[in-house]
């Protein structure tokens, strides 16, 4: 009896894999002969999960929730790149709580019943030879927002008649984001110890619906990164102050959340590297640093943490940020150039093969986080190995849609 998976289920190692053409397929016009592997698609081996290839989808929000619960939305839009050769996808934040989420319509993991619909899209993506891991997150301050297209009519901030929760919008100071944004609620100890204990019971439930990579969101602005930053932590016990306080927060979630992921299975931290903004007579150093980024990444190193995901930015509406192409590269390479054992990936503004295959091939990146540029060409991966003169496996599916280096009509 046939496999219920039988017609779907990928031949070979996967979609996004550099294999050599067959006789056939050089004859046919698929490939000029013969092809070497360029670094972007060099397997990579991080504990006992191999990726296929160095590009990896960065978790972007996609705001088509209910109560936190995926939809086939998120089968649909997860999957074309489980079959598009993406070497590992993120999903978007996952709130930890309900009141972590940025908008009312942002995807949650806090509740068991959150898992049968992510485990059926981890199926879909392990079918084929896809990892998958899942980014968890809790907003912080910058909770209780508005999805981007309901800005025009309900404005920014998510009141309660539009699903929002204001009075219950938290962070470790009483500092909000903007003169626009809802005043946090500065957390207690016991409030502390409470999301702490829901990072680690949100891990076990990535764990049960069977992700093979976990992501803690640390970056942005949102909660972790507002401990991090002076900026927004403005507390005068254990938790704020000094480098060692501000850090306490995620190096006690890192291990909160080690008790419930197996130590098997890769954990990545997303890190804001910079927050971009001048020093200031009230903030010397203009907020966090790339400076105690690095010194994080040594204490995480120790924490079973194996890539720090390399952005910036997300803490002040008054940073400023010299967008160019690749402009976070230099942040993943000082990771790797001065924390030793501990991997790197760089994100924002990789839009293009060859650049992305230069930061790994030049050492600079172990992993190439691409986001916006997957939204407008779902077929990045592939179209990146026919760039790169590599030759890359097809979904079986969609073979007879490669494109050929001649034509031929034998």
């Amino acid at each position: 009896m046939e496999s219920s998976n039988f017609y779907q289920e990928q031949q070979g190692t996967g979609p996004g894999t550099c294999v050599q053409p067959t006789a056939s397929e050089i004859k046919q016009g698929f490939a000029q002969g013969p092809t070497t592997t360029p670094s972007l698609f060099h397997p990579l081996k991080i504990r006992s999960t191999t990726l296929k290839n160095r590009i990896a989808m960065s978790p972007m929000c996609m705001y088509s929730s209910h109560d936190g619960f995926a939809t086939d939305f998120h089968l649909v839009h997860t999957g074309q790149y489980a079959l598009r050769g993406i070497g590992l996808i993120i999903m978007e934040a996952a709130a930890v709580a309900p009141e972590g989420r940025i908008t009312p319509n942002c995807l949650g993991i806090w509740k068991d019943e959150h898992i049968e619909k992510l485990e059926q899209i981890t199926q879909f993506a392990h079918t084929n030879h896809t990892s998958i891991g899942i980014q968890l997150a809790h907003a912080g301050r910058k909770a209780s927002t508005n999805a981007p297209w309901l800005i025009k009519v309900h404005g920014a901030n998510a009141r309660e008649e539009h699903g929002g929760w204001p009075n219950d919008v938290i962070g470790p100071s009483q500092v909000p984001f903007s003169d626009r944004s809802w005043m946090p609620n500065e957390m207690s100890i016991a409030q502390i110890t409470d999301i702490q204990r829901e990072f680690a019971n949100a891990a076990a439930r990535a764990r049960r619906a069977n992700f093979d990579v976990l992501e803690l969101h640390g970056a942005h602005g949102y909660l972790i990164h507002s401990f991090l930053s002076p900026i927004s932590n403005h507390r005068s016990d254990a938790y704020g102050g000094s480098f060692d306080n501000r850090i306490r927060f995620l190096v006690e979630t890192v291990r909160a959340v080690r008790t419930q992921w197996p130590m098997d299975r890769p954990l990545f931290v997303r890190l804001s590297m910079t927050d971009w903004v001048e020093p200031s007579q009230e903030i010397p150093t203009g907020g966090w640093t790339e400076e105690e980024s690095i010194a994080l990444a040594r204490v995480l190193a120790q924490e079973h943490v194996d890539l720090i995901d390399c952005s910036t930015s997300g803490s002040s509406p008054h940073q400023k940020i010299p967008l160019a192409p690749g402009y976070q590269v230099p942040f993943a390479h000082a990771v790797k150039r001065n924390v030793p054992g501990m991997l790197s990936a760089a994100v924002g503004l990789i839009a293009d093969a060859k650049q992305a295959n230069l930061i790994v091939e030049s050492g600079h990146a172990d992993l190439v986080f691409v986001g916006r540029a997957l939204l407008r060409e779902p077929n990045f991966a592939l179209d990146a190995a026919s760039q790169l003169d590599a030759f890359a496996q097809y979904p079986h599916q969609y073979e007879r849609g490669r494109s050929k280096t001649k034509h031929s009509f034998v």
